[in-house]
């Protein structure tokens, strides 16, 4: 095997590295964090600064770093994880992708398909490199827009696309490269793929030129039409009705005798919508997992009968919020602005005519929310941006927030 260069040092590149180690491969990690060269369990480390490209050498980026980055630009021969394992997974994987969702329907398709042998992954956590060694029958990969635009060679044999909406502006440099990223896999499907796209990308060029069969849909209403069965059987409720129905569908093709009631067993994971009470019995929603636009339209029109005190802000990544507060205007809401963008936010609550208060902090926030909640309304993490401004990811985020709520 040729030399590999690993550009970043994540959960994806390490296992990547404990994968060459094991197969006798040497790998040169480079990363930002690293200041002087090191070795470590058999692994060379150099500051992403002396990255130069050599001949014959494979280049695995972490899929967290963005185009513009100077690593990025020397490559000349980059791979994405995908790439780098495609000969694993060909012909038996399951991508999932879009804006909201991805984690959930990921989730519940690895619980449908459990008996098939399928296995979850990639974004989701459980790096490529350790289903390579297990290798399941059918790799079911939550898959992420930086992922994707890496991706040059790999493609899946069924793709979920759920719907798309704008998030991660900064890295992408605007929606329409956003999109882009979204439908590439189509370009790339064989004539026996099938993928389950909303019909709005339908007339986009990638849906047009390509080979596999595509499943167009509105809504779960539409897909449960479409297949003949009833939504009445599901216990799940927007949002994740949507992510159940299309867990479902592409359940059987695999397996016909699946029933959408056999999903009702599965567990909806941590900090997205997850509710508790504290001890005066008031209704806490921890939605930390609601990093963009999109997702807290969706925790707001779940909990639009009661009156909801939000708590809003972080790493926007260049998001536009005039759909967010558009839809706030005329609800019964107290904004509690924490976070980077809060002063952006505090603007636009006043051009909007909404109730802000400014924290800056989640401890702020919660202790004012704490000082006036009633049993009948609503304390609502849903912050509609990343967390890496004051947490280290969006978990930390939700278990403080919880832990605060409880004391």
């Amino acid at each position: 095997m040729k030399k590999v260069s690993l550009l970043g040092y994540g959960t994806t590149t390490e296992a990547i590295a404990e994968f060459l180690n094991q197969k006798g491969v040497d790998c040169d990690i480079f990363d930002d964090h690293c200041k002087e060269v090191k070795q470590e369990n058999k692994k060379t480390f150099y500051p992403s600064g002396l990255f130069e490209t050599k001949d014959c050498v494979i280049e695995i980026t972490s899929p967290g770093i963005p185009p513009s980055h100077p690593m990025i630009r020397k490559a000349k021969n980059l791979y994405s994880e995908y790439d780098f394992f495609f000969d694993y997974f060909k012909d038996k994987s399951i991508w999932i992708s879009g804006t909201n969702g991805k984690t959930t329907t990921t989730q519940m398709l690895e619980f449908l398909l459990q008996k098939e042998g399928g296995k979850s992954g990639g974004n989701i956590g459980y790096p490529l490199a350790k289903l390579a060694q297990e290798n399941p029958k059918i790799w079911i990969l939550e898959t992420s827009s930086f992922t994707l635009h890496y991706t040059k060679k790999a493609y899946p044999k069924y793709y979920i696309l759920l719907p798309v909406k704008e998030d991660h502006i900064h890295w992408h440099g605007d929606f329409q490269g956003y999109i882009k990223d979204k439908l590439s896999p189509l370009l790339q499907m064989q004539k026996d793929g099938m993928a389950f796209v909303p019909v709005n990308f339908q007339t986009f060029e990638e849906c047009r030129q390509s080979l596999a069969t595509i499943i167009y849909y509105e809504d779960e209403n539409d897909l449960a039409k479409n297949f003949n069965f009833s939504l009445k059987k599901s216990i799940f409720k927007p949002p994740f009705l949507l992510d159940a129905v299309l867990a479902f569908c592409m359940a059987r093709f695999f397996d016909k005798n699946i029933s959408l009631e056999s999903l009702n067993a599965f567990l909806l994971g941590a900090h997205r919508l997850q509710e508790f009470l504290d001890s005066f019995g008031r209704l806490w929603v921890d939605d930390s997992k609601g990093t963009n636009v999109d997702a807290t339209c969706e925790a707001i029109k779940r909990y639009q009968d009661r009156k909801i005190h939000l708590i809003l802000g972080g790493d926007d990544k260049g998001a536009d919020h005039k759909e967010l507060f558009t839809l706030m205007q005329n609800k019964n809401i107290i904004l509690y602005l924490i976070g980077s963008n809060a002063k952006k936010l505090e603007n636009m609550a006043q051009d909007f005519g909404i109730e802000s208060k400014m924290c800056e902090v989640m401890e702020k926030a919660v202790l004012m929310i704490k000082s006036c909640l009633q049993k009948n309304e609503v304390a609502l993490l849903s912050p509609a941006a990343a967390s890496l401004d004051q947490f280290k990811s969006y978990k930390e985020r939700g278990e403080l927030f919880q832990k605060l709520a409880l004391e």
